[in-house]
């Protein structure tokens, strides 16, 4: 549609303007080039799906992990779902391996989440921490910020091994 209007544009003003319509055209057009190029390098932010690589942010031993399974909704994981991940990068000496499949919680997710109050939370990245078959965290620090939603999913220790909750 934009496009449509850029190239619809650029045609009247060649025709009505005569010679000045040339430089209509050109503004016209790197006007329409400039809003393909901030759509292009907007991110479509979704759910947290199968085949999604996520970010470690704890210090189990894991760097990046791959989501095999979200284990609540039919669309994939939010902001304090628990998912299922293989791990696709891990530290030498960390506890987890790679290859190992393992259970995370999503403590940072890039798809805004609504909050009581009326505001959006919403990050830069997708991050989770490992959790065992309890839901008990694997590392022993969690790094960054963590939404204070987690408390209502009943991922109380994770809140109290974060440094900054928001």
């Amino acid at each position: 549609m934009a496009g449509f209007l850029a190239s619809k544009c650029s045609h009247v003003g060649r025709s009505l303007l005569g010679g000045l319509g040339n430089k209509l055209s050109a503004t016209v057009s790197t006007q329409h080039e400039m809003a393909n190029n901030s759509f292009l390098s907007q991110q479509i932010r979704s759910f947290i799906q199968m085949r999604t690589v996520l970010k470690v942010v704890d210090n189990s031993g894991a760097k990046k992990v791959m989501c095999i399974q979200a284990l609540k909704g039919k669309k994939g994981a939010r902001l304090g779902d628990t998912i299922v991940a293989s791990v696709k990068e891990a530290y030498p000496n960390g506890k987890v391996k790679k290859g190992k499949v393992v259970y995370g919680v999503v403590v940072r997710a890039a798809m805004q989440k609504g909050r009581c109050d009326g505001s959006e939370v919403k990050f830069d990245d997708n991050a989770v921490v490992l959790v065992d078959k309890q839901g008990q965290p694997i590392g022993t620090r969690v790094f960054g910020p963590v939404p204070h939603e987690l408390r209502r999913k009943k991922h109380v220790k994770i809140l109290s091994l974060a440094g900054h909750i928001a």
